[in-house]
């Protein structure tokens, strides 16, 4: 199956896990390219082509969203929230990637329809591995409609 290269949206504040995700995305061989926001409301601004990304078109969703939780300004169950209740990006597969083990959190982001729930470990070759599985899901595995 022909992967789409249409952009992996990356929200996290964290540098170093940042840096590390793009790290594993790159030595996974994905070739999407990879948009990495600082804060919920950067993302919601992005997602929803306003503010700062008024000219980018809101019709150029991103493939996947890995998104982390505990972020300044706006948290990510908040923009997981605005995501599903939105028709023009509910059906955009979100990846809660954190370092939350929060059985609350995890309900919490399921019942607002996360698409998966991952804890990132804290050992880097579990760390890529991990990535890894993400993207080959995502990206090769699952079946996307066409828009």
């Amino acid at each position: 199956m022909e992967q789409n290269l249409s952009e992996i949206l990356l929200v996290e504040d964290s540098p170093g896990d940042a840096r590390l995700t793009i790290f594993a995305l790159q030595s996974a061989q994905v070739a999407n390219r990879v948009v990495h926001l600082k804060d919920g409301d950067e993302a919601l601004e992005y997602i929803f082509a306003t503010g700062s990304f008024a000219k980018r078109s809101i019709v150029n969703t991103p493939i996947i969203i890995l998104l982390d939780l505990k972020m300044p300004k706006v948290n990510g169950i908040e923009v997981l929230k605005r995501i599903k209740s939105d028709e023009s990006t509910k059906n955009i597969p979100v990846i809660i990637f954190t370092s939350s083990q929060v059985e609350n959190d995890a309900k919490i982001c399921y019942h607002l329809g996360a698409n998966s729930f991952v804890v990132k470990p804290f050992e880097y070759d579990k760390f890529e591995e991990i990535i890894k599985e993400i993207s080959s899901y995502w990206l090769f595995i699952n079946y996307f409609p066409p828009k």
